[in-house]
C-alpha cells in the first residue's frame, strides 16, 4: 500500500543529536473498501449498494438482521415479538454472561434472532431473521424459545412464516439444552404445517449445523442466496468420514440446487418480489379453498 506511505524523514535537535522518526501515515478508514470472499476484487463501499452485492460477481455479502429487514419488509410495518427473553449460564460456562452482555450492547440485539410480524408488499406474514454478527448465530435456548413462539403465535392466528437462516449450529455455552431446541423447533414447525399454514425458509450464508438439520430444512418452499455456505457438518469431518474428496462447490447453494435440496436460488436484489408473490398465490389458494 505504498500509495498511502510517507517516508522517513530525519531531524537535527539542537544538541546534535539524530533523532529517526517516522511520519504519520494518513488512516484510511477501515469501512472504505470491502474485499468480494468469491471474485476476490477490492471494492468500494458505495458501490455494493443497500443490498451489499458484488457488482462484480453477484456475490451477496453478510448483512445484519435489521439490514435484511429494511430489505424486505414494509417501512414501518414490522412489530418486534418475544423480546426480553433471558438465558441463566445453565452450565455456569466461564464468561458467557458477559459475552452476551457485550454482544447485545454492540448489535443492538436481545439475541442472534428477530422475531415479530411484518407485512411484505401488503402481504401480512410472521417474520424471524437471524443475525451472524451475534456469537454467530448460534442457536440456543433463547433462540429456540423465539421461534417457537412464533411459530405457536402464527399458528393461533393462522399466518405463514419466513425464516431467514445465518448460523454456525449449536450454541457450545448451552451444551445439550442447545441441542434440544432442534427437537422443539421442528414440532413447532409440524404443528403449524398441521393448520394447512405456509411455511417459507430463506437460507443465507451460512446456515449450518444443528439450524440445518432443524428447522431450516422443513420449508414448505425453500429457497437460498447464491454461493450460501449450506451444511450440517464441516467439509473436513465429511471427507474424513466418507473418505472421498468433495467437489469443490459442494455446500454451496447452487450444488444443493442440482441435488434438490432447495426449490430455488433467489437473488437478494428480487427476494422480496419473489415473497410477496409466494404470500399472495398462497393467500389465494387458502381463498378458493375456503
Amino acid at each position: 500500500m505504498a500509495l498511502f506511505q510517507k517516508k522517513k524523514y530525519i531531524k537535527i535537535n539542537p544538541n546534535r543529536s539524530i533523532i529517526e522518526k517516522q511520519a504519520d501515515q494518513p488512516e484510511v478508514p477501515d469501512e472504505l473498501f470491502a474485499k468480494c470472499p468469491a471474485c476476490k476484487h477490492t471494492i468500494y463501499q458505495k458501490d455494493l449498494g443497500k443490498n451489499k452485492v458484488c457488482p462484480n460477481c453477484d456475490y451477496n455479502f453478510r448483512i445484519t438482521a435489521k439490514e435484511r429487514l429494511a430489505l424486505i419488509a414494509d417501512q414501518d410495518s414490522f412489530e418486534e415479538m418475544f423480546v426480553g427473553i433471558e438465558c441463566d449460564n445453565p452450565l455456569d460456562f466461564p464468561g458467557y454472561p458477559e459475552k452476551l452482555a457485550a454482544t447485545k450492547a454492540r448489535t443492538g440485539l436481545d439475541e442472534a434472532i428477530m422475531t415479530g410480524v411484518a407485512s411484505i408488499k401488503g402481504q401480512k406474514t410472521a417474520l424471524a431473521i437471524m443475525d451472524s454478527t451475534f456469537i454467530m448465530a448460534s442457536m440456543g435456548t433463547v433462540v429456540g424459545e423465539k421461534l417457537t413462539r412464533l411459530f405457536e403465535y402464527a399458528t393461533a392466528q393462522k399466518l405463514p412464516v419466513i425464516v431467514f437462516t445465518a448460523s454456525g449450529g449449536a450454541r457450545m455455552q448451552e451444551g445439550i439444552l442447545s441441542l434440544m431446541q432442534m427437537a422443539k423447533t421442528s414440532a413447532a414447525v409440524k404443528r403449524h404445517s398441521n393448520a394447512g399454514l405456509l411455511y417459507i425458509t430463506v437460507l443465507t450464508d451460512p446456515t449450518t449445523g444443528g439450524v440445518t438439520a432443524s428447522f431450516a430444512s422443513l420449508g414448505d418452499i425453500i429457497l437460498a442466496e447464491p454461493q450460501s455456505l449450506i451444511g450440517f457438518a464441516g467439509r473436513r469431518v465429511i471427507e474424513q468420514t466418507v473418505r472421498q474428496t468433495l467437489p469443490d462447490d459442494f455446500q454451496k447453494a447452487e450444488f444443493l440446487l442440482q441435488h434438490g435440496f432447495v426449490d430455488a436460488i433467489v437473488k437478494r436484489t428480487d427476494l422480496r418480489k419473489k415473497l410477496s408473490l409466494l404470500l399472495a398465490l398462497h393467500s389465494d389458494l387458502e381463498g378458493n379453498n375456503a
